[in-house]
């Protein structure tokens, strides 16, 4: 009688124990590489936002401070904002540059977009030379036609108020024009045929086909045309540079300089407050406002 060996089980061989790295280094030496390979990025955006810093630390310094070395404020002077009301009638410059911007804005826009639209999209005899002309005229330069401009709206005794600044964007501004004709090549001259078949006339056309396609580009028109106007100084200071309920923020932040030193604490801290009206406008409109710039120049 034969004896059956015992039946040999396969033993469990322990798996390799690896050691195993720490989570805090790897993180470490992610972030280390994403910051080495943004790192020009990021050197240009330090670049770029030094000088806002160096603002808003001379804002919050004494006048004495801000004419010495030192770049950190020794006490911080929050009330600095507060004294700019109390030097100047900012509200009543605030309000007139609004108007001149917003105006401006409008203008540009309901002046632009038919001319740009007749160059891109209409067949007729001379349009080629009227676009050279656009084009001409973006690289006049602006003191070239000062004079002859402030003698006809002389003239017209309007010099001191907004209306020389406001009335020309209504008759057309030329990289406006430029710039949506650009946009307006890009958009398929199958959808404007097929509206004209259904019975629509040009401005019926215009309005209800290649304005609603046209969103990004009249937003980045938009954009341009009211930072233009809100930081213009040339062109309030020669025209209601005599009248003092006109002045926009460009010529009032020129009242802290007197004849022998620059308020600079007070001017810092009027220039931010001024900027926030435009900071908060791209901040709104920058997804659209990219979108125009970038599908501009698509089609040449």
């Amino acid at each position: 009688m034969s004896v059956l060996a015992p039946s040999r089980r396969p033993t469990a061989v322990a798996p390799e124990t690896r050691p195993r790295k720490p989570r805090g280094r790897g993180r470490r030496r992610r972030w280390l590489e994403s910051v080495a390979e943004r790192s020009l990025l990021i050197a240009l955006a330090f670049i770029v936002l030094m000088p806002f810093a160096l603002i808003l630390l001379t804002s919050l310094m004494t006048n004495a401070q801000t004419l010495s070395p030192r770049l950190w404020p020794e006490d911080f002077q929050w009330h600095n904002f507060a004294d700019v009301f109390t030097r100047i009638p900012l509200a009543r410059y605030a309000a007139n540059t609004f108007l001149y911007a917003g105006l401006g804005t409008v203008g540009t826009l309901l002046s632009s977009v038919p001319a740009a639209y007749a160059m891109a999209k209409l067949r007729w005899r001379g349009r080629h030379v009227w676009l050279l002309l656009t084009v001409a005229v973006m690289m006049l330069p602006a003191q070239v036609t000062l004079v002859p401009l402030y003698s006809m709206w002389a003239s017209l005794g309007l010099v001191g108020t907004l209306a020389p600044l406001i009335v020309p964007f209504f008759f057309g501004h030329a990289f406006s024009i430029f710039l949506l004709r650009q946009f307006f090549l890009t958009i398929p001259q199958e959808y404007l045929e097929a509206a004209r078949i259904d019975g629509c006339g040009e401005l019926r056309t215009l309005l209800r086909v290649v304005l609603p396609l046209t969103r990004p580009a009249l937003a980045a028109v938009a954009v341009f045309q009211f930072t233009f106007c809100w930081n213009d100084f040339m062109g309030p200071l020669l025209y209601v540079g005599n009248n003092d309920s006109n002045w926009t923020i460009p010529v009032g932040l020129a009242q802290f300089r007197s004849t022998y030193q620059v308020e600079w604490n007070l001017t810092m801290a009027a220039s931010l407050l001024a900027a926030v009206p435009v900071v908060v406008l791209f901040f709104f409109a920058q997804k659209t406002f990219v979108r125009g710039i970038a599908l501009t120049g698509v089609k040449g």
